[in-house]
C-alpha cells in the first residue's frame, strides 16, 4: 500500500476500497504511517467527502483498532446517549440517573469540552472525589451493580479515533460529516450499548448551524449504528441559546441536581424527559411512549431519580452533596440597558465567555476552574425592564468579572416586540 496513491485518488474525488481504508487506519494506529500523510488524506476527505461504503469502512476499521466491550456477556442490555456539543448541555448528568432509576442500565464513555461547548467529564470532575477513569472490567461491573456509569474513554477503546481526532483538531478538518459520524459511532459501537440516542444540536452554539446539515449527519450515524446491530434514534434540538440557565461546570451540576429533584429549568426538563422516553422505548423494556413517560415522571416525582444520582456519584468516589461543589470567589450581575423582550441570546458568545472565565480550555493544556461560568437569568422571549438582571457572572477575580459583563450583555438582543416561538425539538430521524 502506497499511502500517497490513496491521497491522490481521494484528492481527485475517487472512491477508496474498504480494504484500503482498513489497512491504512490500522497501520496509522501502529504508527506505521506518518502524521503528515494522514493529515493530507484528511484534508482531501474534508474537500471531497466520503461515500457511504467508505464511511462504513472507516468506522469499522476504527472499532477494530482497539478492544470492544461486550456488555451482553454480563447479561446487560444497556443504553447510551451522545450529544454533538452545546452550551449549557448537562443532559447526560440528568438523563442517566432517570433511565437507570426506571430499570434500564446506562453505560456511557464521555468526552471533554471542545471549543465553546462544555464536556460532561469536565462537569463531573467538579464533583469532589468523582473519578472518571476506570478499567473496562470495572466499568462493566459498575453498570451491572449500580445501573449507571459515565467515564472517560479508555486507551484501548478505539485508539485510531484518538489519534485521528488529534490531527483533525489541528488541521481544520473537524467539521466533515463522514469524519464526525465515524468518530462518534466507532466509540459508541465499541462501548457496547444496545441502543443509542444521538442528540444533534443545531444553531449558533452548535457545530451544526442548520437543520439540513444536522439531518444529513443524523442519517449517516443512524445507518452506521444499524449496520452494527444497534438501535439508534437521532434528535435534532435547538442550540441558538444555552440549554437551561447555567453555563459552567459546577454551576451546571447544581442545575442538573435541581432538575433531578423536580425543580429544574423547563427547557432542560423537557429535553431530558423526551430523551428518556425515547431511550426507554429503545431499551429491552420496549415501553410504549405513554408507559415510558409515566415511568420517567414517577421517578422524578418520588425521588428515585435523585437517589440513583447519589448512588452513582458515590460509586465513582464522589460527594453528591451540592454544598461541596466549588463556588466562585466573585459574582457580578449583568443588567440590561433598555426595556423590551429578549429576542435572541447568542449561545456561542455565552460559551466563549465561560471559556475565558476559566470554565473551558482555550488551549489543550489549560487547567479548568470548575467554579466559574455564567448563569443566564433571562432567556429568549422574557420581558425585561431597564436595570433588570440579565445574567450573573461567576469569576475568579473582580477584573475578570468586570471584563465579562459587556461580553455577556452583547450576547443579548432586546427588542420592543416579542420573538417568534422556536421549538426545542427540530425533528427526529428514526
Amino acid at each position: 500500500m502506497r499511502v500517497v496513491d490513496l491521497i491522490e485518488r481521494k484528492r481527485d474525488g475517487k472512491e477508496l476500497a474498504g480494504g484500503e481504508i482498513r489497512d491504512l487506519v490500522l497501520a496509522y494506529t501502529r504508527s506505521e504511517v506518518p502524521d503528515y500523510q494522514m493529515s493530507a488524506l484528511l484534508m482531501a476527505i474534508f474537500f471531497k467527502g466520503m461515500s457511504e461504503s467508505e464511511t462504513v469502512a472507516l468506522t469499522e476499521a476504527m472499532v477494530e483498532s482497539g478492544e470492544v466491550i461486550d456488555l451482553s456477556l454480563r447479561g446487560i442490555s444497556a443504553v447510551d446517549k451522545h450529544s454533538t456539543g452545546g452550551v449549557g448541555d448537562k443532559v447526560s448528568i440528568v438523563l442517566g440517573p432517570i433511565v437507570a432509576a426506571c430499570g434500564v442500565p446506562f453505560a456511557k464513555m464521555s468526552g471533554r469540552g471542545l471549543g465553546h461547548t462544555g464536556g460532561t467529564l469536565d462537569k463531573l470532575e467538579s464533583i469532589p472525589g468523582f473519578c472518571i477513569e476506570m478499567t473496562e472490567e470495572n466499568f462493566v461491573r459498575q453498570v451491572a451493580d449500580t445501573g449507571i456509569a459515565i467515564i472517560s474513554q479508555t486507551p484501548s477503546l478505539v485508539p485510531a479515533d484518538a489519534r485521528l481526532y488529534g490531527l483533525r483538531d489541528v488541521t481544520g478538518t473537524v467539521n466533515e460529516t463522514s469524519l464526525i459520524a465515524a468518530s462518534i459511532m466507532s466509540k459508541k459501537i465499541a462501548a457496547g450499548a444496545a441502543a443509542i440516542l444521538l442528540d444533534i444540536k443545531v444553531g449558533s452554539g452548535a457545530f451544526m448551524r442548520n437543520v439540513v446539515d444536522a439531518r444529513s449527519l443524523a442519517e449517516v450515524m443512524k445507518n452506521l449504528g444499524k449496520r452494527a446491530g444497534c438501535e439508534v434514534v437521532c434528535e435534532l434540538t435547538d442550540m441558538d441559546q444555552p440549554l437551561g440557565y447555567a453555563v459552567g461546570n459546577s454551576l451546571e451540576v447544581r442545575e442538573a441536581v435541581e432538575t433531578l429533584r423536580g425543580s429544574g429549568p423547563s427547557d432542560l426538563t423537557e429535553i431530558v424527559t423526551e430523551s428518556a422516553v425515547h431511550l426507554l422505548g429503545l431499551s429491552s423494556l420496549n415501553l410504549k411512549e405513554a408507559e415510558a413517560r409515566e415511568c420517567v415522571e414517577k421517578v422524578l416525582r418520588n425521588g428515585d431519580a435523585y437517589a440513583m444520582y447519589e448512588k452513582w456519584v458515590l460509586a465513582q468516589g464522589g460527594d453528591p452533596n451540592t454544598d461541596r461543589l466549588p463556588k466562585a470567589e466573585i459574582t457580578k450581575e449583568v443588567t440590561t440597558l433598555c426595556s423590551g423582550y429578549v429576542v435572541h441570546l447568542d449561545a456561542k458568545k455565552i460559551g466563549m465567555e465561560a471559556v475565558r472565565l476559566g470554565a473551558g480550555r482555550a488551549k489543550k493544556q489549560d487547567t479548568i476552574d470548575h467554579s466559574t461560568g455564567v448563569v443566564c437569568v433571562c432567556k429568549r422571549a422574557d420581558f425585561v425592564n431597564k436595570g433588570d438582571v440579565l445574567a450573573i457572572v461567576h469569576a475568579r477575580t473582580v477584573d475578570q468579572a468586570n471584563q465579562a459583563i459587556n461580553a455577556v450583555r452583547s450576547a443579548y438582543e432586546i427588542d420592543r416586540d416579542p420573538p417568534n416561538s422556536v421549538p426545542l425539538s427540530l425533528g427526529r430521524v428514526v
